[in-house]
Order: structure tokens, then sequence, then C-alpha cells
């Protein structure tokens, strides 16, 4: 190959492993993945990364590092390169597996998936990756401890309900388990503390929150929430992007005349984000006439009510970064707005 024009790292990232596929594009414009490595997901792992790569490819042309959106175990490595002053692309998982599944990949393994991320790393302009501002990345900690805090106290109150509920209850597991649920009821108020604290100490975020709240449904912990796990919709540029990224985009198997199946959300994005609007969307559905028309027409359509209220998830979502992005307050006439294009 007489020159390089582009050299790509893709990286399929584990908790404790790094699959390394390098790839390049040369003059001839065809991409050639011609090296795999395995690395540990640990700094000792990064060091031997770029030793192998820089072994591997040239340096009159730099590598770009690719990786997916994996939940947190990307971060480390993503933090270690961006400190280093390498190029960084994090990119949304459904926009790889899209990608993936247009290729001529039989079996998906760790080592397919990293030369699929390669492969759409050589093909696609991608953005440098920009490290999160630290209070959003804070304000994640700090609303998945509260949901965790949540889920551990409704354990507990089961298992109390069914203690208490016996012939003969144990006192002192019954006081026990009340204590623990006293225990994460202080915990719960200390988080919501702090988080509402980090809030006030940026006047800008504050404003945003309170526009954001402004939509039937969605109190100031489900917008921070959406902030948080979005990174104020940093890796976003659209709202279909956001959907994907949620997992609420619909998924659909349909071939021929043999393969059919019900058309349902993917699932395969945040569960942080899905999980943050069901409750809202519930609200909103009872508040607003909007949503709940929506809903309404819905369900006369299909009859499925899960399905509807997902409908009302994305709407949402998606009117949380409408929101985010002009700085406006919501409108009731929006959905109203909306549903007259689409009929016209």
């Amino acid at each position: 190959m007489t020159s390089v024009l582009k050299q790509v790292a893709g990286i399929d990232v584990a908790q404790k492993e790094l699959v390394v596929s390098l790839g390049r594009i040369g003059s001839s414009l065809e991409k050639d993945i011609y090296a795999c490595k395995s690395f540990a997901n640990k700094e000792s792992g990064f060091k031997a990364m770029l030793v192998w790569v820089s072994k591997h490819s040239v340096n009159t042309t730099s590598v770009r590092y690719v990786m997916e959106a994996t939940g947190v175990y990307h971060e480390k490595l993503a933090y270690y390169l961006s400190d280093n002053g390498y190029e960084v692309s994090i990119v949304l998982p459904n926009k790889i597996s899209n990608h993936i599944r247009s290729l001529d990949i039989k079996t998906i393994t760790d080592k397919t998936a990293s030369r699929g991320i390669c492969d759409f790393g050589l093909g696609t302009k991608l953005e440098d990756w920009q490290q999160p501002e630290k209070g959003f990345k804070t304000l994640r900690q700090l609303t998945r401890e509260r949901g965790q805090l949540i889920a551990e106290r409704t354990v507990a109150k089961n298992q109390l309900h069914a203690e208490q509920a016996e012939a003969y209850p144990n006192e002192r597991s019954v006081a026990r388990l009340k204590d623990r649920i006293g225990l994460f009821n202080s915990q719960e108020k200390e988080v919501k503390e702090e988080i509402d604290a980090l809030i006030k100490q940026d006047a800008e975020l504050t404003k945003r929150v309170r526009t954001i709240t402004s939509i039937p449904g969605v109190g100031w912990l489900t917008a921070v929430t959406i902030l948080a796990e979005t990174n104020g919709f940093n890796l976003i540029r659209n709202k279909r992007q956001l959907v994907g990224y949620s997992g609420l985009d619909v998924k659909v198997k349909d071939s021929g005349t043999s393969v059919k199946s019900k058309p349902r959300i993917s699932k395969r994005g945040n569960r942080y984000l899905r999980k943050a609007m069901y409750m809202p969307a519930l609200a909103a559905i009872r508040s607003d006439k909007h949503f709940k028309a929506v809903f309404v027409r819905l369900v006369s359509k299909h009859g499925i009510k899960m399905k509807a209220a997902v409908a009302v998830q994305r709407k949402l979502l998606e009117l949380v970064y409408t929101l985010w992005k002009t700085g406006e307050r919501y409108d009731s006439r929006y959905l109203q707005v909306q549903s007259e294009e689409a009929t016209s």
C-alpha cells in the first residue's frame, strides 16, 4: 500500500476485555481490516494496546479510536485516550448494530463486532468525542444511586409485608426490616438533596430544567435523569438518534410471507432512560388532554394500552429534547400542530 489516507482502531468493549481491530483506507479507497488483538480493560491494557497499534500502523496518518457507548465500561478507555491526545469517537449502539447487519457477518462475536465497528469508522466521518461536563457525570451517578436505593427499598417493603402477613411474625426480623427501610428513606433524601444542590450551582442548567418540567408529567428528577443519561444530549443530533439511544425505537421482523412478528420496541438502548420515561408518560396521559388524545387514538387503533403508552413515552422524550434545544417552555398546542401536519 503506497499511502494511507485513514486509520481506525475499532474497539469492542466488555467489562474486562477490549477486542481491537485495526483497519485502513489506502489510495485505492478500499477498506482493509488487517489485524485484531485482545487487551485487558485497565490502564496496563490501554498502554499495551497503544504500543500494538503503533507497531501495526503508519505514523504519517493519525489513528482514530472508535467504540460504542456501552454502559460505563468504555469510559475509562475513552478518558485515557482523550487525556493523552488521541482521536476518539463514541458511537450510539444502534448505529453500530444497524451497520453490522448490513455486512456479510454470519455470527456475532467480540472479534466480528470489533471488525464491524472498525468498518463503520472507516466508512463514516466521525466527530471527536468531547468529555462530558463533570456536573452531568456526577448527576448520572447520583440518579442511578437513587434508582438503586428505590429498588432495594421496594424489596425490603415486600419482605416486610410478607413477614407481617405470617401467622406469627418474627418481631426482630420486622424491626430490622423497618430499620432498613428507614435507612433507604434517609439515603434517598440525602441523594435528592445533593442533586438539588448540584443543579442550583448552575443558573443556566436550573433554567433549562425549569423549562423541561413545564411538560405535563415531567418532574425535576425525570428532567435531571434524562440530562444525566444523555450528557446534556451531547451525542444526540436529532430525535431519531435519541429514540434509538433510549431503546424506544420500534423493531419489526418481516421477511416475505413466512416471517412476520408484531412490532415491538428494541430495548437495545439506555435502560435508565426508558425507565425514567414510564411514570411521566402515565402522568401526562392523565393530566394533559393532548397526550390523552394521542393515547386514546392509538388504543382505539390497535387495542394495546402498553403500546400506546410507549408511544407517549417517545413523544415526551422528543419533546424534552426539543425544549432543551430551543429553550422554550411547553406549548399545549405543540401536539395538536404535529397531528394536523401529520394528517394534512
